[in-house]
């Protein structure tokens, strides 16, 4: 062999070695699972878990905020779209998915309109979740002096964190309106979450002190992809009380604490004493997930998850999923899949009286991989009106009962034992 081919076979050999340890290093959980030690704490009606919510947890929960939920794209985009249009000072954006199309445009068109009104606007969109958007908004943004930036997008110097992505949903508008819930900016949205073709889903309005939070959740990364500081009163006014309601805006990170809303989850599980209430789009949890639930029926409570039915964007999570029911269901656990559109919900409600809504899904990624945050409210009142969602979600789905899982065919065992492999990325 000649001296230039052995050069360039090292060449070779030294790059497939390189785009092999990337992978590696990407398809690795940065974050060992942790099994904790939980011991029986006061209900999640007491003043002690609000002061463990706080103190343990943090950001403080803050009193006199007002939270509207909001149902599917025909309630959530045209608030989502008035209270842009209504801006005056800022508007801050963060989004996992956005995509092309009438949503798409529009959300840009309504973005760029109050940047030319001379509104600071900054946009922060994950570069996986918005690969389908049209370049052209874009450019319209960018042209109108919106402030366009794209998370961990693809560069030499950023291979090894393409994995990490930010899953947040966060929408802040002067300071003193936000939203935050599962849903993304895209056609699949719209609609009512009743047909094939739509997404089901909730958001949240928010109003009150909270607002300052979901604000610097959004600057938690903006900061890592621009460093100014927007600390200017039209970012953080002085904000009223506007509700009844105790909330808090959790974030979390890959390599800072990831692990951390799934503690959260994980405390408030354990303080359940009458009924736990879930919607999950994407149900994959872990050995201490199952057995925590499990203690919670050994307790009493009654636990319900709605899960998608027969509409998924990933099959292979839907057999992940239904892969680790065994437990739950000879426990009581009573599963519901979502019948008329595909499920996108992300919400937890504890004995009608905590309700946790956001970006999070009940899987590693999020636990592990993502940057995510979620609104917890604790509200009874408001926790009753989330609870009567949860019941209309019910009468449109299918009951899973324990025989029925047992006798799913064979193949879709053989399935789910193959998704179970890539546990650690769904």
């Amino acid at each position: 062999m000649s001296i230039s081919k052995k050069f360039k076979l090292i060449i070779i050999t030294g790059i497939i070695t390189i785009l092999g340890m990337l992978l590696i290093f990407n398809l690795k959980n940065p974050q060992k699972e942790v099994h904790y030690k939980i011991d029986a704490i006061d209900s999640i009606q007491s003043e002690h878990f609000a002061r463990v919510l706080s103190d343990l947890m943090g950001p403080p929960l803050t009193s006199g905020n007002k939270v509207l939920g909001l149902y599917n794209g025909e309630q959530i985009f045209p608030a989502m779209l008035k209270a842009i249009e209504s801006a005056q000072k800022t508007i801050t954006f963060e989004s996992y998915i956005y995509w092309s199309g009438d949503i798409g445009k529009k959300f840009s068109d309504a973005l760029s309109a109050r940047a030319r009104a001379g509104v600071k606007v900054h946009v922060l969109v994950d570069w996986v979740g918005s690969t389908k958007i049209d370049e052209a908004y874009v450019a319209e943004m960018k042209e109108a002096h919106v402030e366009v930036e794209r998370y961990h997008a693809l560069s030499w110097y950023n291979l090894s964190r393409l994995n990490n992505r930010t899953h947040r949903k966060i929408l802040v508008v002067d300071g003193r309106i936000g939203f935050t819930g599962g849903v993304g900016i895209a056609d699949e949205w719209n609609g009512n979450g009743l047909k094939s073709d739509q997404w089901r889903d909730t958001h949240f309005q928010v109003e009150g002190p909270v607002v300052a939070q979901m604000q610097a959740a959004f600057m938690d990364n903006w900061l890592k992809l621009r460093p100014e500081v927007h600390q200017a009163p039209e970012y953080f006014p002085v904000l009223e009380p506007q509700g009844e309601s105790y909330a808090q805006m959790f974030k979390s990170s890959s390599g800072e604490g990831g692990s951390s809303v799934r503690l959260m989850y994980l405390l408030a599980i354990a303080s359940a004493r009458k009924s736990i209430y879930l919607e999950s789009a994407y149900f994959i949890p872990d050995s201490q997930t199952i057995d925590d639930l499990v203690k919670a029926r050994a307790r009493g409570v009654e636990v319900q998850i709605i899960v998608p039915g027969p509409y998924t964007d990933s099959i292979v999570v839907r057999h992940a999923s239904r892969g680790q029911w065994e437990k739950l269901l000879q426990a009581g656990v009573k599963f519901f899949e979502y019948q008329p559109a595909l499920f996108h919900c992300k919400v937890l409600i504890i004995d009608q009286y905590f309700v946790s809504v956001g970006s999070t899904n009940f899987d590693e990624r999020s636990f592990r991989l993502n940057d995510e945050a979620n609104l917890n409210i604790l509200d009874a009142d408001f926790a009753s009106k989330e609870y009567q969602a949860f019941v209309e979600d019910l009468k449109r789905s299918k009951v899973v009962t324990l025989e029925a899982w047992m006798a799913r065919p064979k193949k879709d065992k053989i399935i789910e034992k193959i998704s179970a492999l890539m546990h650690s990325q769904l």
